[in-house]
């Protein structure tokens, strides 16, 4: 290609609606002109080499960075600026240059390669425009919406911290009360106290004395089974009728262990069988309460069915007899009544238990055990209470000291919940707590994170939450959630992914991040470089 500057003249619009023509080489932003004079040695932009002007856009690349061919293909690493007027002026690489594809909606990258392209920026522009628009009103909608939370908020604010100033001072008073009911219950404890163990006191020296006259009873009634002869004592042969009372356990209570428990002599008498009771009542089975037999067990080759004759044909009803039916009859008018026990049948025993269990409160002890409880009663109600308060002030101040945003925009997201419904999953977003995912057709809920800190950029902490330290992934990392804010009249989950195992990113539009629109031209490029 011959040396050709390949100027071109671009025609734009200023703010006062004059057309101006600049020229340029083909390629070159206006931004880089200064570094383009037609009459001056070219210096690379990298500052690499000086070459004569004539050889710029020459279709031979001379710069290393690639500038001296802004406009041809010649250098790999060069780029190719669209000036796309009436659109977004970019930048494309220089190999796409006059490849028979259209790039640049004004066409200019395809000068000479014969594509039939059409300039599109106009369309591209208006649509643009019409999208920026519709964005703007969001933003403007958005930005209203922000106020009045902001309003909201700054109100809600100062409730709350009233609300905690009259519950810290009632919160003195609750104490002070349950303080005085303490004490109340305290002393009214004392009492109470003591007088149930004199109540219990007695009542086990009276299990003491019942129990002494039962042993008694039972030593009597021991002796005169032993006095088989009924001559007033009890004998070393008579003791060894009882062969339960073996100390060896070997079946046979011999005449000397007999003797041993009898304390060497022959033969007692009421006054000294005390002492040999003492030794022996815990063995001694009373004649007159006999043991019942061990049962029986039948093997199971010995179980046999009972035989059913198959043959055999069931009894007619026409061949029962009609003394039968009279005395069904007679059954007829028999009445349950006539098989209830007389008054004088014996009833069962009270059961040990039954016997020694502790008779009620008198009057007087009853009367301080009700005083006592209804003191505990009143404590403990207020203490629950106090308790409920102290929960409340702690909920509220725990709120108070999130960070909500520079002026509380965020604070109406506490306490609430979104969800995103997914073809396979449900998606809850709790700004502030925490972000789980659930299996939509049933499941358990995973926790994809509780809430960690603003993870923003710099100029702006607010357009990011993060979420950390959720359940954990299988031989993985814990599941942590990245959610972006963007402004939005609406307060919603927009969508959820999976960009990483483990690391989950959410997007939510938000009106508290919505910025005071600007009253700028709405045109693509704005005062962008052409």
């Amino acid at each position: 290609m011959t040396c050709i500057h390949l100027l071109m003249t671009l025609v734009f619009a200023v703010s006062l609606g004059t057309a101006v023509e600049i020229q340029r080489p083909r390629g070159v932003p206006l931004s880089k002109k200064a570094f383009y004079e037609e009459n001056k040695p070219f210096t690379c932009l990298d500052g690499s080499r000086t070459i004569p002007f004539d050889r710029v856009n020459d279709d031979y690349c001379d710069c290393k960075d690639g500038s001296d061919e802004p406009g041809t293909a010649a250098c790999p690493n060069g780029s190719f600026h669209c000036t796309n007027a009436g659109f977004r002026p970019t930048f494309i690489p220089s190999s796409r240059i006059n490849d028979g594809i259209c790039d640049c909606c004004d066409t200019t990258d395809e000068y000479n390669s014969g594509a039939k392209c059409e300039n599109t920026c106009k369309e591209l522009g208006r649509k643009e425009r019409e999208v920026l628009q519709k964005m703007a009103e969001i933003t403007k909608e958005g930005f209203l919406l922000k106020q009045q939370l902001i309003e909201e908020a700054k109100k809600g604010r100062q409730e709350k911290q009233d609300k905690v100033t009259d519950m810290q001072e009632n919160k003195k008073q609750l104490e002070e009360k349950v303080e005085a009911l303490r004490t109340v219950k305290e002393t009214a404890e004392q009492p109470e106290k003591e007088a149930k163990e004199r109540h219990l006191k007695a009542w086990e020296e009276q299990k003491a004395a019942i129990r002494l006259e039962k042993d008694k009873a039972k030593m009597a009634e021991a002796f005169l089974e032993l006095d088989d002869n009924a001559d007033g004592f009890v004998s070393v042969s008579e003791l060894q009728t009882h062969a339960e009372l073996d100390p060896d356990a070997d079946g046979t209570l011999t005449e000397t262990e007999a003797q041993g428990l009898m304390g060497g002599t022959e033969q007692v008498d009421t006054s000294t069988f005390e002492s040999v009771w003492a030794s022996i009542k815990d063995k001694y089975h009373s004649e007159s309460q006999p043991e019942e037999p061990a049962p029986v067990e039948t093997s199971p080759d010995e179980v046999k069915e009972p035989v059913v004759d198959n043959e055999s044909e069931p009894y007619p009803e026409e061949d029962i007899s009609e003394e039968e039916d009279e005395d069904d009859d007679d059954e007829d008018d028999y009445h349950e009544d006539d098989d209830k026990a007389p008054p004088t049948v014996r009833t069962p025993e009270k059961s040990q238990d039954d016997e020694e269990a502790m008779p009620p409160y008198d009057v007087d002890t009853q009367v301080l055990i009700d005083a006592a409880q209804k003191a505990r009663d009143d404590f403990e109600e207020a203490e629950k209470a106090l308790r409920e308060m102290d929960d409340q002030i702690g909920n509220i101040e725990k709120e108070l000291s999130f960070d909500f945003g520079p002026n509380a925009e965020f604070t109406y997201l506490y306490s609430q919940c979104y969800e995103l419904t997914t073809s396979e999953y449900i998606y809850r977003l709790c700004p502030f707590n925490r972000v789980s995912q659930k299996p939509k057709y049933g499941g358990s809920e995973t926790n994809l994170g509780s809430w960690g800190s603003w993870s923003g950029p710099e100029n702006n902490k607010y357009l990011v939450m993060k979420y950390e330290h959720g359940t954990g992934c299988w031989q993985g990392p814990s599941r942590s959630t990245t959610v972006k804010l963007t402004c939005g009249k609406e307060t919603v989950v927009t969508s959820t992914s999976e960009p990483s195992r483990c690391e989950y990113l959410m997007e939510f539009t938000t009106p508290a991040v919505c910025q005071e629109p600007n009253n700028t031209d709405l045109s693509p490029h704005g005062h962008e470089e052409l």
